[in-house]
């Protein structure tokens, strides 16, 4: 197999790493922020774990498994818990259930889910008490009305969105002081809403891996098999959203950044179209790039959830009057289409790395039970993909990595295998110009037009595709970004959906076929051949769904009906 240093041709880390400035001026600060996060764990809240996490990690932990088997909830808090947002938010709108209540079952299980999966970079647990105090006092001042529609609803946030006088560093350790005077826009309309706050998730250095490494927390781990990654870069937000740990969570996505954690980490999530949903306030190291646009959006353990956190945060949080980038489109509710009246094109293989044996399985699973239903199914052969990663890669560099290397070089903290690896996307350290830039945005325009133009005339309502080449992988070992970041090149709506699958040791190996496979590439090989079914056993398998442009309710709503179809469902009752 290939070593992962033989791809590091084009960028250096000159000027990057410096052990002594770092362990001297900056590790310091590192250790006290590692310090006030063990401190924030409420003792009400802590558990033993059943070993340590070493030896969890090796046994290849279902920690979700263990949350039901231990009886670490009350049936109480459980109830409330494996309740939809949707739901909750009737309840406590009726007065049912108290904001206090809800978000006491839902810190706790937060806690416990980091404890576990190490999923938080900040709890303030004491803070969203006194919020949903707060709320409850709201509701009984005005004989029963509601500040919002979200209102004592406990959502978790991506840690790189700002929040009002709290740090916010998006693992860069050269941010550790900074604190932000004013909430993001998305995390404002959220307060205004009435959400209740108590988390901020984990996510990789740069922000630019599908998986969780950074200096300050380290690694996330995945819910259903501790050996394995939660995704990234919304890492957090996978385990904590999976695990039940809030009733919705929010991402953001460059490259696969919702998608892979919903996936890998078995929750829901979408990325919608650009500009929809404000980034505004975020923090990054690829602000102010225009070629291939970051999106912020929803996690969550139902397509309902997603639904109704879109409806919401679009009609009645009106997040255009706060940013001014965003496109003033309203929310449309529609309802789930008929499978039968589908045509949906599947994506078996990329063309540049070819699925493992669960995807696979899941994909014909989901396919075999479309066409039972009506669908039309079309097999779709993707085009020019090697041209959109080259390219979209190339996008996420073109500053030469100026400004990471500003950053990162400041600390001069380490930098993390994956850091390594996505420093070297496109011409790595060469600085593109603005002739060269706008070939390349060039390029992008009309990979739309001609994906737009094939689903047109072909009449192809929605594709279905792998999220990524595998289950979630073994942490730091996630390299092809090819399944997602070829949406986001294309700015098309996303969203992932669970099978209601797991990866099966015994029945997801290679078959026959594959003994005498050819790798199309040494990225193809570096990927493939680390796959042990042994190794991912118990992973989810999540599948992408996907449509044109500013259909993303659409895609929203044929995912309700797709997810009705297999009969999934991620509460336990």
């Amino acid at each position: 197999m290939p070593e992962y240093t033989e791809f590091l041709t084009t960028e250096k880390f000159d000027g990057f790493e410096d052990p002594v400035k770092y362990e001297k001026e900056w590790l310091p600060k590192v250790i006290a922020y590692r310090e006030a996060l063990a401190r924030a764990i409420d003792p009400k809240y802590a558990i033993d774990l059943p070993k340590p996490i070493e030896q969890l990690v090796d046994d290849q932990f279902n920690s979700l498994d263990y949350l039901y088997k231990s009886n670490l909830l009350t049936s109480e808090e459980l109830a409330i818990t494996e309740t939809s947002a949707t739901e909750l938010q009737k309840q406590l709108a009726s007065g049912s259930l108290t904001a206090v209540s809800v978000y006491l079952a839902y810190a706790k299980r937060a806690v416990i889910c980091h404890q576990l999966t190490n999923s938080a970079m900040e709890l303030f647990t004491d803070e969203g008490y006194e919020r949903a105090k707060e709320l409850d006092k709201y509701f009984a001042e005005t004989g029963g009305q509601v500040v919002g529609p979200m209102h004592g609803l406990p959502i978790s946030l991506k840690e790189h969105y700002a929040y009002r006088n709290k740090v916010t560093h998006a693992s860069m350790v050269a941010w550790v002081d900074n604190v932000t005077p004013e909430h993001c826009v998305t995390i404002q309309v959220l307060e205004d809403l009435g959400a209740v706050f108590y988390v901020r998730t984990n996510q990789p250095q740069t922000l630019m891996h599908l998986d969780s490494n950074n200096n300050f927390t380290g690694l996330t781990r995945n819910p259903f098999n501790m050996k394995l990654s939660s995704g990234g870069s919304s890492s957090g937000e996978g385990a904590i959203v999976a695990f039940g740990g809030s009733t919705m969570g929010i991402g953001s996505d460059i490259g696969g950044s919702i998608r892979s954690p919903a996936a890998f980490s078995g929750c829901f999530g979408l990325r919608p179209t650009s500009n929809r949903v404000s980034l505004a306030g975020a923090v990054a190291t690829i602000s102010g790039q225009e070629s291939v646009l970051g999106v912020c959006g929803p996690l969550a353990r139902s397509v309902e959830d997603i639904d109704f956190w879109m409806k919401h945060y679009l009609n009645n949080g009106k997040p255009w009057d706060l940013d001014g980038t965003l496109v003033r489109m309203p929310w449309r509710e529609l309802p789930a289409p008929s499978v039968s009246g589908l045509t949906i094109g599947v994506i078996w293989d990329d063309g540049l790395v070819h699925p493992t044996p669960p995807i696979t399985r899941g994909l014909k699973e989901v396919v075999n039970k479309l066409t039972k239903a009506g669908a039309k199914i079309i097999d779709f052969k993707p085009m020019k993909t090697k041209l959109a990663y080259e390219t979209v890669h190339k996008m996420y560099n073109c500053d030469g990595n100026a400004l990471n290397k500003r950053v990162l070089g400041t600390s001069g903290e380490p930098l993390t295998k994956l850091t390594k690896w996505s420093l070297n996307y496109g011409d790595g350290s060469r600085e593109y110009s603005t002739t060269e830039n706008r070939e390349l945005n060039y390029i992008r325009d009309n990979l739309r037009l001609e994906y737009t133009k094939y689903m047109v005339d072909n009449k192809i309502d929605f594709l279905i595709s792998p999220t990524y080449c595998n289950v979630a992988p073994v942490s730091e070992c996630v390299y092809s970004w090819s399944y997602t970041s070829l949406f986001n090149i294309l700015d098309f709506p996303t969203l992932v959906f669970q099978t209601g699958l797991f990866l099966d040791s015994e029945i997801d190996k290679w078959d026959d076929t594959f003994k005498d496979y050819q790798f199309r590439s040494e990225l193809e090989k570096l990927e493939l051949e680390q796959y042990d079914p042994q190794t991912f056993s118990g992973a989810p398998i999540g599948l992408q769904l996907t449509s044109r442009r500013y259909h993303d309710e659409e895609v929203v709503a044929a995912g309700k009906a797709i997810v009705e179809l297999l009969g999934v469902s991620l509460y336990k009752k």
